[in-house]
């Protein structure tokens, strides 16, 4: 990228003119508000550029889908790694909104630009299947909670989730009953997690006094009761009997 010169929306017509005109389109700037457009017969091709990729450029463009469905949104290649995740999620959005992008370099030999995303139709059932296992841990995840204690939008706040609730509720048991092994307190319904929970012990919360056996360290002790209300919660829900 030029480290010398600002870059503006006006550098970046050359090379997307000429890249078009070598496929064989008659292209031409600034028509009926469109910054490139580009005919081929009778295809259409519409190009907006920007020297940075905002909300307005993409709604911009997304009018333009009006018009045809090549749209493609132009911006200087951007210095910061395309592999990131900042940039992977502009590329779903991108990808989502059908349009394509390009990137154009600035270089001592000259302008280059590469059509990074083509203007495709989005398959959004494809996309939903491939994070199928995403959304179902977003259902495990509420269904394992036992009530609302997050506040949505809350930042740099330590969060409820339902293998913490489920450390709580060994912790009120253990409190209550004394020394259990995991076979015993899964009884009391706390679950299948109940070995791994004592056994990774992420919180430092048990102790095992024998074989197998577990009971609340002097941490838990000290920690557990810092959730009143889904102390509560657990107190006053009775265990599952025994089978």
């Amino acid at each position: 990228m030029k480290s010398d010169k600002k870059i503006y929306e006006v550098d970046l017509y050359k090379p997307i003119q000429q890249y078009f005109t070598n496929k064989g389109y008659e292209v031409h700037g600034e028509v009926k508000h469109c910054d490139v457009a580009a005919v081929k017969g009778e295809e259409l091709v519409i190009v907006e550029l920007k020297r940075n990729l905002t909300v307005e450029l993409l709604v911009q463009a997304a009018k333009r889908q009006r018009l045809t469905d090549l749209v493609y949104i132009a911006i200087p290649k951007p210095k910061y790694s395309l592999y990131s995740r900042k940039w992977q999620d502009i590329c779903h959005l991108i990808r989502r909104l059908e349009l394509g992008l390009i990137l154009v370099s600035f270089q001592k030999s000259g302008a280059k630009m590469e059509i990074s995303i083509p203007p495709t139709p989005f398959d959004r059932l494809k996309n939903m299947k491939r994070n199928k296992k995403k959304s179902n841990a977003i259902i495990k995840e509420i269904n394992g909670r036992n009530g609302d204690y997050n506040i949505g939008g809350s930042n740099k706040t330590k969060i409820m989730t339902a293998y913490k609730e489920n450390c709580i509720q060994i912790a009120c048991f253990l409190e209550r009953f004394g020394p259990l092994s995991p076979k015993a307190l899964k009884e009391k319904g706390t679950g299948e997690r109940t070995q791994s929970i004592l056994s990774k012990n992420y919180y430092g919360w048990f102790d095992k006094v024998q074989r197998g056996v577990y009971t609340l360290s002097e941490k838990g002790k000290n920690e557990f009761l810092s959730f009143p209300q889904i102390v509560k919660y657990f107190n006053e829900k009775e265990p599952k009997p025994p089978n």
